[in-house]
């Protein structure tokens, strides 16, 4: 027996004649009825996330800590309700939930911009900082000076760390005060708007008068083979090519239709699969680590930099690649079912 419960299923465990699964808080109510309050649940969110964020201007620590967990906040509320709106779409007004939900998607990807660049640049110097240590690297992770395991990354290492801070501080200030210019936007507070009013008011279709069990179960259930067929469709271990960036491109599809399936379940379980947690966090993983080595790799063709400056930044490039890889062996050795299309035994 595979473990989940309820949860994501296998390839072959699904047929053409089997219904969804439906979950008994949905079983007798109408959809209007579920998906409604989630839905004013999460604007509920939004608002009150947006007013903390407001009320934390002050420009110390203290303030700023409370202004990214207040952004942090409202880009967790936009996925969700955009997610929602997405995939349960039928049961909602189409041109309004398509509306709101592309607007959702602008916000959060302008908020999410200076978060990942402060991210990734600790990721990479710590990286540095471990690569031009004392610990000692698989040889496969060096390729440098015979017999010491290590790089020689030197003076090199220091004027990386530099380049890369240099750049990536001026792209995460760019973002933050993109991010502002976005808050204090007429586009913004159109949103604003509709979210405030999604808080009272949920603008359901006449189907959402119908039976939650086949208008909310059955776009879950297909939201979850989406992301069953994508995980069978990703590359096996032995065809990965680990410094192939063109192959990262099925593994972030692959962690959207995730955080898809996991929103869709939330709303018909009321809670997300618990047995995905380790799989999506292994995919986030893959995605910081893939940013990242790209983020050296930019570095690296920075023009008229030192050799030195270049090799490092090169390391670098290679041990994010390397935890590109280690991240999709977390992925399949978590993943709770068939990773290529074959059931585990």
């Amino acid at each position: 027996m595979t473990p989940g419960g309820a949860g994501v299923r296998r390839p072959d465990q699904h047929t053409q004649a089997a219904a969804p699964a439906h979950a008994p808080g949905i079983t007798g109510v109408s959809a209007g009825s579920v998906l409604g309050p989630y839905l004013r649940t999460q604007a509920a969110d939004f608002l009150r996330s947006l007013r903390l964020h407001r009320e934390s201007t002050a420009p110390t620590d203290a303030g700023s800590r409370a202004a990214e967990q207040a952004a942090t906040a409202l880009r967790r509320s936009s996925r969700r309700i955009g997610a929602t709106l997405r995939t349960f779409r039928t049961a909602l007004d189409p041109l309004w939930a398509e509306q709101l939900r592309t607007e959702l998607s602008w916000l959060s990807g302008t908020l999410a911009r200076e978060h990942a660049y402060a991210d990734r640049l600790t990721r990479l110097l710590e990286a540095l900082h471990g690569l031009s240590g004392d610990p000692v690297l698989p040889a496969a992770r060096t390729g440098d000076t015979p017999g010491t395991g290590r790089p020689v990354l030197g003076v090199g290492a220091a004027r990386a760390g530099a380049l890369l801070e240099r750049q990536l501080t001026l792209a995460r200030t760019r973002a933050h005060s993109a991010a502002l210019q976005a808050l204090g936007s007429a586009r913004f507070h159109a949103v604003a708007d509709a979210v405030a009013l999604l808080a009272s008011e949920v603008p359901l279709s006449p189907a959402a008068a119908g039976p939650a069990g086949e208008l909310l179960a059955e776009p879950a259930d297909r939201a979850e083979q989406r992301l069953l067929g994508a995980v069978a469709a990703l590359p096996s271990d032995e065809s990965a090519e680990p410094y192939n960036e063109a192959h990262d491109a099925p593994w972030h599809q692959t962690r959207l239709l995730l955080r898809l399936h996991r929103y869709a379940h939330e709303v018909v379980h009321g809670a997300p699969d618990p047995v995905l947690a380790a799989p999506g966090h292994a995919l986030d993983l893959h995605r910081d680590a893939a940013e990242a080595a790209g983020a050296a790799a930019s570095a690296a063709r920075t023009p008229r930099i030192a050799p030195a400056t270049a090799y490092a930044l090169g390391v670098l490039h290679a041990d994010q690649r390397h935890e590109v890889e280690a991240a999709r062996t977390l992925f399949r050795a978590s993943w709770p079912y068939a990773t290529t299309g074959a059931a585990r035994s």
